[in-house]
């Protein structure tokens, strides 16, 4: 359940290698220190050994490498997933972050759907970036990876402690979506695609 993808376009440049069932080995350089430190968390509390090396147009702004790493990311899960017999193909995870709480949902079913609750909770700018960059990370990497994808921002005023509850909770769904726990695909149609 290893993969690598590559994306280069005249505004970014970026390669992941990624390991489902790792055990937290983390190299992250994307030029953006904010979503270095989630994309680790992400890896760390999913117990994915993930590499991201990223170049991209930071002097216009973050958008085209956020949205790029979570295009590159996203594609190189589906790839590492394979036929996704054995999984338990949903999981859940909820973490508290100071006085900030997120929920996140998944379901690794081929099918992609976004849902993304209550982001009126963030502020309009965390780190001098659009509070939107981080809906388009998780937006493109849920249709990339082909997963059902509902996160809920439940209550909290820091934008740094909403966006880490977020991404901890994310690492926290997927490990339990990853779980091997019987010998058959879980979908009644026999494909999940």
């Amino acid at each position: 359940m290893e993969a690598e993808c590559y994306r280069k376009t005249k505004e970014t440049d970026v390669k992941v290698k990624i390991n489902l069932y790792g055990s937290g080995k983390l190299k992250v350089n994307t030029n953006i220190g904010f979503l270095d430190h989630m994309l680790e968390l992400l890896g760390l509390w999913a117990n994915f050994d993930l590499f991201v090396e990223a170049r991209g147009d930071i002097k216009i702004d973050t958008h085209h490498t956020v949205e790029d790493i979570g295009i590159t990311l996203g594609k190189a899960m589906y790839k590492a997933l394979g036929d996704k017999s054995k999984i338990a193909r949903v999981g859940s995870g909820k973490v508290p972050m100071d006085e900030a709480l997120c929920e996140v949902i998944v379901d690794l079913s081929g099918r992609p759907y976004f849902v993304y609750k209550n982001s009126e909770l963030l502020p309009s700018v965390i780190f001098g970036e659009e509070k939107d960059i981080w809906r388009e990370f998780l937006k493109s990497l849920c249709f990339e990876a082909k997963m059902n994808l509902h996160v809920i921002f439940h209550y909290g005023k820091n934008g740094h402690h909403l966006i880490e509850s977020c991404f901890k909770s994310l690492g926290i769904a997927l490990k339990e979506a990853l779980k091997k726990e019987r010998d058959f695909l879980l979908s009644t149609k026999g494909v999940l695609e």
